[in-house]
């Protein structure tokens, strides 16, 4: 199970030193898998790529903002001309910001929804256009425990709902390309040991905890588990689908 061989795997929000998407790649890699990261911060990419080739994995990497259209296209251009294909798409990238609705700006309000949903809008309708000449495909969105129960780990109401925006359209998505055998899923973390967890001081940290059942946070492997069944062929008869890793802090 889960032989992710020769298959070509692109991941957004790549660059961080110890963010998921970095574990992401290890995950993928770790199976076979050729693995594209992309983010806006080119040091990052290219220290993580530098770090997958080191360990003996095929890497590539490529910076730019994916809220531009042409950017869009040249990264999938350039990634289907390195490797003719791309089989899975793992839409990480996203921003947050803490701040009430009373403070709240337009500006603020575009800001995040041009990376957590029009960005990925651009590449996933780009991706889908490569994975329809294949007749195969996977893409697994990264939404949030906060676009299902409105907000309290971190982030405002337009972080919730940008990750819910998510949601909606990985469901019609689901409508229109199944057809091409491609499924879309969304996997919707909650509190995950990233940095943004460890830069909470125990007073902030201590109502998170308690809210959450299992009385921890996930880690970011745990997250890479779920995306890894999800991108996986034997997954191929689940599509619109969303999954929890949340330690209990949400239920449907």
């Amino acid at each position: 199970m889960f032989d992710f061989k020769d298959q070509v795997v692109l991941i957004t929000g790549a660059g961080s030193p110890r963010g998921m998407g970095r574990v992401f790649a290890h995950s993928f890699a770790g199976l076979g898998a050729k693995v594209v990261l992309c983010d806006i911060n080119k040091e990052g990419v290219d220290a993580n790529v530098k770090e997958l080739k080191e360990s003996g994995f095929e890497a590539a990497g490529f910076a730019g903002n994916l809220c531009e259209e042409e950017n869009v296209t040249s990264l999938v251009d350039s990634v289907v001309k390195l490797y003719g294909r791309i089989d899975v798409l793992v839409n990480n990238a996203g921003i947050s910001q803490k701040v009430t609705v009373a403070d709240m700006t337009l500006g603020d309000m575009q800001r995040i929804f041009s990376v957590n949903m029009f960005g990925l809008f651009l590449l996933t309708k780009a991706v889908c256009e490569v994975m329809k000449k294949q007749n195969y495909g996977r893409i697994v969105h990264l939404s949030s425990v906060s676009g299902k129960r409105g907000g309290g780990v971190f982030g405002g109401a337009h972080y919730s709902a940008s990750k819910a925006a998510v949601l909606g359209f990985s469901k019609n998505l689901a409508r229109e390309v199944s057809q091409y055998g491609i499924t879309t899923n969304c996997v919707c973390p909650g509190l995950i040991n990233t940095d943004i967890w460890k830069s909470m001081s125990a007073e902030q940290a201590k109502p998170v905890i308690d809210a959450i059942p299992m009385g921890r946070p996930g880690e970011p492997e745990e997250v890479a588990a779920a995306i890894l069944f999800l991108a996986s062929k034997e997954a191929s008869y689940i599509t619109g689908e969303e999954i929890d890793i949340n330690g209990g802090s949400h239920m449907d």
